[in-house]
């Protein structure tokens, strides 16, 4: 079986970063399937463009543009691309690098999908940083993944202890109905909560408002769709639920800094 070194992913790399002790690669998958092998390092897989299947001994992974995957040990996994074009960009951490933060990642074993959009923000700027490319990208990309990694140990120590199921559900329903228009008595009734509960209590589970978490999912879906050219500004605007271009276009620079087509032409680079 095929044990990957540091910088070393299947198909055809067309940028590599290094750092200390952090690598990061942004990779065109070129072959219809990979055997089984696994990677020396614990790393991100942030699929930016097309579709690719990643499956281990316990789980498959359907990943499509904006799919985000930790893998925090040497587990064998293979993977097989769809037709068309795949695009992945990897960050990976060595153990040297760990050691030398003390950080603490047994938390974190095995393999995570995470749907958090807050940390899939993270992921997006370190990759925006890495087209900026300039002598303070390696404080900025220390910084970032830094933020990234607490974000996800707070979120899985969270999802260890005991919330409400309404919390789960709550969280399904936005992922899985971004364009949709939602009110809190429709959504409450749904739950079979107290409108007054969920709107009281939403905050504290997901760390900001029903409103801030909905608009989040929607612009982090908008940048998956940016991926790819064959969508206009105005089909990313409906498909993500936004009333108009203009009310899309002031969301998005509220979040990410800067105009969607700024970021498409920054990402297509």
């Amino acid at each position: 079986m095929k044990h990957l070194q540091t910088g070393q992913f299947y198909g055809q790399t067309t940028e590599t970063i290094y750092l200390d002790g952090v690598t990061l690669t942004d990779t065109e998958y070129t072959k219809d399937k990979v055997d089984w092998h696994y990677h020396k390092n614990a790393y991100f897989t942030f699929i930016l463009q097309g579709k690719l299947i990643e499956e281990n001994k316990k789980e498959t992974y359907n990943c499509s543009a904006g799919t985000l995957l930790f893998h925090n040990w040497q587990e064998p996994h293979f993977n097989i691309k769809p037709t068309g074009f795949t695009r992945g960009f990897h960050v990976e951490m060595e153990q040297k690098w760990i050691d030398n933060f003390s950080l603490d990642l047994n938390n974190l074993q095995g393999n995570i999908h995470i749907l958090d959009p807050d940390i899939k923000f993270l992921l997006y700027k370190i990759f925006k940083e890495t087209k900026i490319n300039d002598n303070t990208t390696p404080l900025s990309l220390q910084g970032l993944l830094l933020q990234t990694l607490a974000g996800l140990q707070r979120k899985k120590e969270t999802s260890i202890k005991s919330k409400p199921l309404w919390v789960t559900k709550v969280n399904e329903i936005l992922h899985d109905q971004i364009s949709e228009k939602h009110s809190l008595i429709e959504l409450s009734g749904t739950l079979g909560i107290h409108p007054v509960h969920l709107s009281r209590d939403f905050s504290k589970h997901f760390q900001c408002s029903l409103g801030e978490y909905i608009r989040k999912l929607k612009i982090e879906k908008s940048l998956s769709l940016l991926s790819d050219k064959k969508y206009s500004l105005i089909d990313i605007t409906f498909e993500c639920g936004f009333s108009d271009q203009s009310h899309f276009i002031r969301s998005f620079k509220e979040v990410t800094g800067i105009n969607p087509s700024a970021y498409r032409n920054l990402f297509l680079s």
